[in-house]
């Protein structure tokens, strides 16, 4: 592990607390030490109050902030004296430490102060770091993790027995620091939990940090258990789409709301999973207790989600009647699967919390297979581990939020989803919480979003191959398939009947009935395992109940495409699918209608641009946002009992009407 300090890029960062800043994300670049929102940092500088008296105060990382990102407003100010008082009591309990650490600070609008102010209080230096080292983790997390680093580091840090994260922990810091800080002590630390440097400058603390966890890797690397066999895995080529959808909706009832279920089929996650003592390693626990909550006590080996369940509640029996206060079980659901055919899995209230869960379950992978190397991996005891996942304090971080977004933990998949009214639905339905998957011809549709809940695939909806593949993926990234909305299609330059080419006819028809007749059927099976029931809406048009001269192929295609849905909808009621249409006119926001087109039709009613626009009975315009709102509603509790439903949206038609 190198240091990455740089002068140059130092110097816009000045003052105490412009420099924590620095070397905060400094050490929030590197994965192996801290990992989404792991870790915390702190800075203790003397500073006048507004009465003009001098006192200390510590700043230290703020609850809700990431390290790799972390701004000077991301750390807490708290008065210094009042912890240091507090670290001295015999007993304090988490709720009343974290209403002290609330009520001293500084700044009222400041974030919540890290759970371990107290103890980067009572470190008398100016700087220090806390990181989550994976190489200090994994020798940790071994039978003689203990003697092992003691052999590392002698007494350049101070070793503290692991005790769970709180004023516990900070109290029994202060003993065990005061006994054993030597003049050589540039550390110190916490088995089965961490590692802390500090200094008198933010670069003797963060150089300190690098190198006591080069130490580390580098007693790793002499016992062979630092550099991983390379990983030469392939995945199963068999279709995984529907095996994945049945889980994911087990998953679901088990945890009794919709789940995202994310596949990772990487050779690394593949070899992990294959390994012969899978069954054996994968159930010890967590690397550290802070990753409970998101990675549960143990993964599950295999697709036996009930018995998986079972073995949960055994856990949570066993261990909730000698817990200081009563308790309730959460979600007895696995966040993390190990699987044979598609590698490791995670499980996630929103594709975010599925991809959160899957970068730290991947370096759990790591730790454990390095600490397997170096002589037997064992972490905390079930206790412990029950102790921190029904820790008053971490369930306070679950609950908050307020309500969940409708589509929390739902997948839809828009075709034409690129621009125009598919864009717009896109949105709708990010917006209201869902996964969304995008299909369209047009290369833009991948990079349309960079976010864990969007997948955007280029896909040629007349192909039936390419059909399959686009479902195949979605299953993989998010589990199935919830949410179904028809919007690809095609509208033809004007051509009368007797000028209507059998090419001209087929291609529409293609694009316009075809494709949605072969999306339907490929679906239907994952739309069947939706865990609030399957939900189809069909972008359909105005020309259904009134179509026009010069659009026969069109008119045609889209009156059977609504006769399709409606023959869909009886179909599929029984199996708890729903089908509804919309029926747009007059939609200009689309790539289409240019400024050009518009004028030309404006010019040839008699009317201006804005007054051709509003052509209709309300006087409104008619935006791809408005189809697409109403399209996502349709897909939510309020059409919940409505299947079949033809609604049309374009201000009002007098030949409609």
């Amino acid at each position: 592990m190198k240091s990455l300090w740089n002068d140059k890029e130092a110097a816009p960062f000045p003052g105490d607390l412009g420099l924590r800043v620095y070397t905060s994300r400094l050490l929030g670049r590197d994965n192996t030490l801290v990992l989404h929102g792991g870790g915390n940092t702190s800075v203790k500088i003397a500073e006048k109050n507004l009465l003009g008296e001098d006192e200390t105060l510590l700043y230290v990382k703020g609850s809700g902030w990431d390290l790799e990102h972390i701004e000077a407003e991301g750390f807490s100010p708290i008065h210094i004296d009042r912890l240091l008082k507090l670290a001295k009591l015999k007993k304090l309990s988490d709720p009343q430490m974290m209403n002290e650490l609330l009520t001293h600070r500084v700044r009222a609008s400041a974030p919540t102060p890290s759970v371990e102010a107290i103890l980067h209080a009572i470190l008398p230096y100016q700087y220090v770091d806390h990181t989550h080292a994976d190489a200090v983790i994994a020798i940790t997390n071994t039978a003689d993790g203990l003697s092992r680093i003691r052999e590392i580091y002698g007494d350049n840090v101070v070793v503290v027995p692991y005790v769970m994260p709180g004023f516990d922990l900070a109290r029994r810091c202060a003993e065990q620091f005061a006994a054993d800080v030597r003049k050589n002590t540039i550390g110190m630390v916490l088995m089965n939990h961490g590692i802390f440097s500090f200094g008198k400058t933010a670069q003797e603390s963060y150089e300190r940090m690098i190198d006591l966890v080069t130490w580390a890797e580098n007693y790793l690397a002499k016992y062979k258990a630092w550099v991983l066999p390379e990983a030469s895995e392939k995945p199963m080529e068999k279709p995984l789409r529907r095996e994945l959808a049945g889980l994911r909706r087990e998953l679901s009832v088990t945890a009794g709301f919709p789940v995202i279920l994310a596949a990772h089929e990487d050779a690394a996650s593949l070899a992990f999973a294959r390994r012969e003592d899978i069954a054996t390693i994968s159930q010890q626990g967590p690397a550290t207790p802070d990753h409970v909550l998101r990675t549960k006590r143990v993964p599950m080996v295999g697709r036996d989600v009930k018995a998986y369940a079972e073995a949960y509640k055994k856990y949570f029996n066993e261990h909730a009647p000698k817990a200081k206060e009563p308790k309730t079980m959460l979600d007895p659901a696995p966040r993390v699967i190990l699987d044979r055919e598609f590698g490791v899995a995670t499980v996630g209230r929103s594709a975010k919390d599925a991809a959160i869960t899957y970068d730290i379950y991947a370096q759990t992978m790591e730790v454990i297979q390095r600490a397997t190397a170096l002589g037997g991996w064992q972490a905390l005891s079930a206790k412990d581990i029950f102790d921190v996942e029904y820790w008053d304090l971490e369930q306070a971080k679950l609950v908050g939020g307020g309500r969940p977004p409708v589509f929390g933990g739902e997948v839809a998949l828009v075709t034409g989803a690129a621009s125009g009214i598919g864009k717009a639905c896109v949105d709708s339905l990010l917006a209201r919480g869902a996964a969304v998957v995008g299909l369209d011809i047009n290369p833009a549709i991948t990079g349309l979003y960079s976010r864990p809940d969007y997948l955007g695939l280029v896909s040629d909806v007349t192909d039936e191959k390419q059909l399959i593949e686009a479902l195949e993926k979605t299953a993989c990234t998010f589990g199935g398939l919830d949410m179904l909305i028809l919007n690809a299609g095609i509208f033809p330059p004007g051509c009368r009947i007797d000028s209507l080419t059998t090419m001209e006819w087929d291609k529409v028809m293609r694009l316009n009935l075809d494709a949605n007749l072969m999306l339907l059927r490929e679906a239907h099976p994952l739309l069947k395992l939706a865990p609030k029931g399957g939900r189809v809406t069909v972008i359909g048009s105005k020309n259904v109940p009134a179509p026009g001269p010069g659009a026969a192929a069109y008119s045609a295609s889209k009156a059977a495409l609504n006769q399709l849905a409606r023959v869909a909808a009886l179909e599929w009621g029984a199996d708890n699918i729903r089908i509804n249409s919309l029926h747009p006119n007059a939609v200009f926001d689309t790539g289409i209608w240019t400024e050009e087109v518009l004028q030309a039709r404006a010019k040839h009613y008699g009317l201006t641009v804005e007054q051709y626009k509003k052509r209709n009975v309300l006087k409104v315009e008619v935006t791809s946002r408005d189809v697409a709102e109403l399209a996502a509603e349709m897909c939510g509790p309020l059409f919940a009992k409505t299947t079949a439903a033809q609604v049309p949206v374009d201000g009002g038609n007098e030949r409609v009407i």
